[in-house]
């Protein structure tokens, strides 16, 4: 197949409005207000994540926008640290640029706003805009003039058309998955917490409730096992302010440790074998409940000469020491992983129920830690760790309840991985005419 030819413009051509943000940083507020600030940060992996926004007051946000408001359909572009990092714009509401960020208002008569967002995760302007890298200066960035001159293959407004709806039913299937598994994982974690850190069910009973929906909160669905499960809870609180029979016990009873390592890095043959080795890095950028995918890997031999283990599945595994120390993550597969993690694997089977009671301490972790040389989680701090021990029937019963919960979750991310390989193989083909409509239609159903 012949490949097209689509004509090069510059994208000053097809955006009615190129801005740069305001060069210096917005008063930011303690209280709530809906106007947020978009940093650097906050865009990633072509997403605009507003959970850890800043927020300014009516008068600022104004001021930071009096050249342009950001609009749904604009693309916004980071132009250092990171560089080439893309968002578009879609039911934010009232936000604005923080430092560093550009913002490209497309002209709808010559392009589709999100063909310019794909156009602009592309390979081929992603290789523009990493060709600043080297700019000369202390931290690499890109210059506010280059921000209009980046060249943009533009097919027919119906070709445009075409991709964007392909490759938006595969980021549109991504975000479900993503909405799904936020509520998959609130649900299981409510029920962690009604459970084993508020004693909901204990606390109903001393109540007066004995109907076993209202015991357990109305978070068991299944009538079947409604008394059951309810029946599993103390009607009394002991004096140490447990449910009445239940323990708190060591950490490290209830999960086996297990340290890792790094095999030495001037050893080729240790390295770029099939064994997934997880680093600090990462486990503190793991975005999920499940680490699935790792920078590095190692070999076999690699394995056997370092003091590197094999970490099974479903462990939860922290970093240690550093300015992450406290990210933890499950792993998706059985992994290596460096020195700088630990691995809790559960000694009772229960690695969900173990997860969630890490979880619920990881912060007094942290605060332990805080202040030491290197900031740093020691076995000793994990040894003085406590979890509630319920025994041996609540604990089965939470993995029978959360399980299949955190199970989807996982499913999910598999599903979405797939879906990413196959848009991001996708997209460059696409932008430049290489591969027609239908021949990627035919390769994304081959990939389901």
């Amino acid at each position: 197949m012949m490949m097209r030819k689509w004509p090069r413009v510059a994208v000053k051509d097809v955006c009615s409005l190129i801005v740069d943000c305001v060069n210096r940083t917005a008063p930011i507020v303690e209280h709530d207000t809906p106007y947020r600030m978009i940093r650097t940060t906050n865009v990633k992996e072509g997403r605009i994540d507003l959970s850890s926004c800043r927020r300014v007051d009516e008068r600022t946000y104004e001021r930071w926008t009096r050249r342009a408001k950001l609009l749904d359909g604009d693309v916004i572009l980071t132009r250092e640290a990171p560089i080439g990092e893309v968002g578009y714009v879609s039911g934010l509401g009232p936000v604005f640029l923080g430092q560093r960020l550009m913002q490209y208002r497309p002209d709808p008569k010559k392009v589709v706003p999100r063909y310019l967002y794909y156009a602009f995760r592309s390979t081929d302007l992603q290789h523009q805009f990493g060709s600043h890298e080297g700019s000369g200066s202390v931290v690499s960035h890109i210059r506010v003039a280059d921000c209009h001159e980046f060249k943009v293959s533009l097919p027919p407004i119906r070709q445009q058309e075409l991709v964007v709806d392909l490759l938006g039913s595969i980021d549109d299937k991504i975000e479900l998955n993503r909405r799904m598994n936020d509520t998959l994982e609130a649900m299981a974690q409510a029920i962690f917490r009604d459970w084993f850190v508020d004693f909901g069910p204990t606390r109903r009973k001393i109540e007066g409730a004995s109907d076993p929906a209202e015991i357990m909160g109305r978070l068991v669905t299944d009538p079947k096992r409604l008394r059951q499960r309810a029946d599993l809870f103390p009607a009394a609180l002991g004096d140490d302010g447990l449910p009445a029979t239940w323990n708190r016990r060591s950490l490290l009873t209830e999960a086996q440790l297990v340290s890792g390592g790094t095999p030495k890095t001037t050893e080729s043959g240790y390295w770029g074998g099939a064994i997934k080795w997880a680093s600090a890095k990462d486990v503190s950028q793991c975005a999920s409940s499940f680490l699935l995918d790792t920078e590095r890997t190692i070999t076999d031999l690699g394995l056997r000469k370092s003091a590197a283990k094999i970490v099974p599945r479903f462990a939860t595994v922290l970093v240690a020491r550093g300015a992450t120390t406290g990210r933890y993550c499950m792993f998706g597969d059985s992994f290596a992983m460096n020195q700088t993690c630990y691995g809790l694997v559960s000694r009772r089977s229960a690695p969900f129920f173990l997860n969630q009671a890490f979880g619920a301490l990881v912060e007094s972790l942290v605060q332990a830690a805080h202040g030491s040389v290197f900031d740093t989680v020691t076995t000793k701090t994990l040894e003085m760790a406590t979890v509630v021990d319920p025994g041996e029937a609540p604990r089965v019963a939470y993995e029978a309840l959360a399980g299949p919960l955190i199970m989807k979750v996982l499913e999910n991310l598999r599903e979405s991985k797939t879906l990413v390989a196959t848009r991001d193989l996708l997209l460059p083909k696409l932008m430049s005419g290489e591969i027609t409509i239908r021949d990627a239609e035919q390769r994304l159903e081959a990939a389901q």
